[in-house]
């Protein structure tokens, strides 16, 4: 039984296809899903709470038209799909990605779907570097999706999901099979969106995907990435960085002063390096 609207999910993300659980249908859903939700933090950012209920997470990204991260996203993105017959399971990553070397916490959510026979990774909420396809859970074998080759290297008993970024793998998060639950997530989700050394509570962060390029959004600085190079822009006010919210991103964005007050700042950061 779905725990969501899934004809409210699919009006959000503007998928009109078949429901069988498909591979086919497993394709189109996360194509349009990772289009269409941007990833965002406003709420951590903003000091509000991160729920991660099914009724929340509905009201939050599909009737209020918001994003989230990757808790929010994938949880929507499986209850959708097993309201269509699908078998997922949830799994757990450390992230790798802008990381220094060392040991991170399993702070990243990511799905393992079966379709038509066979194990597949879906992913719909790793910022800048989210897949908008799932990729054959297989090792070592570059796998096409509609931004560029990603593929599972294993080491150990574990997988390294890397993105090819302008003919260099570069990697991404660091995940095993072992099914984890909701409370693993909730416990990693109080982390991320409470903890004053996390990038969700200090770093304004959107992120979207769109046909040929991808946009992200880090406090001030706009690129625009795709696979011949990148596009910089520095948003130097809080109503240029409401504009890129709503119009790049697509985001409706919650009233409040507390929001006010964050754009202020993120607008007022440095310059990056580089």
């Amino acid at each position: 039984m779905a725990t969501i609207d899934v004809d409210a999910y699919f009006q959000r993300i503007g998928y009109t296809g078949g429901r069988a659980p498909t591979l086919e249908t497993l394709r189109a859903i996360h194509l349009r899903h990772a289009e269409t939700i941007p990833f965002e933090n406003l709420n951590p950012l903003l000091k509000w709470p991160v729920k991660l209920d099914p009724a929340s997470i509905e009201r939050k990204l599909v009737h209020e038209r918001r994003g989230g991260y990757c808790f929010e996203q994938n949880q929507l993105l499986r209850h959708a799909l097993e309201g269509l017959g699908f078998r997922v399971s949830g799994l757990a990553a450390r992230v790798l990605w802008y990381v220094p070397d060392g040991v991170t916490p399993r702070t990243h959510m990511v799905l393992r779907v079966k379709a038509d026979g066979e194990e597949y990774i879906a992913d719909v909420g790793f910022g800048s570097q989210t897949l908008t396809g799932p990729l054959r859970l297989v090792p070592d074998v570059a796998q096409d999706t509609p931004h560029g080759p990603f593929r599972l290297r294993p080491v150990g008993g574990e997988f390294v999901m890397e993105s090819e970024i302008r003919g260099e793998w570069r990697p991404l998060y660091r995940f095993d099979l072992s099914e984890h639950h909701p409370i693993d997530y909730e416990v990693a989700n109080w982390y991320v969106s409470t903890c004053p050394a996390s990038q969700f509570t200090t770093t304004l962060i959107a992120a979207r995907p769109a046909p040929g390029k991808r946009y992200v959004l880090r406090d001030n600085d706009l690129g625009v990435h795709t696979r011949d190079g990148t596009e910089r822009r520095i948003l130097t006010s809080a109503a240029e960085l409401r504009e890129a919210l709503t119009g790049v991103f697509g985001i409706a964005l919650p009233e409040g002063p507390e929001l006010d007050v964050a754009l202020e700042r993120a607008a007022a950061k440095p310059r990056p390096v580089g």
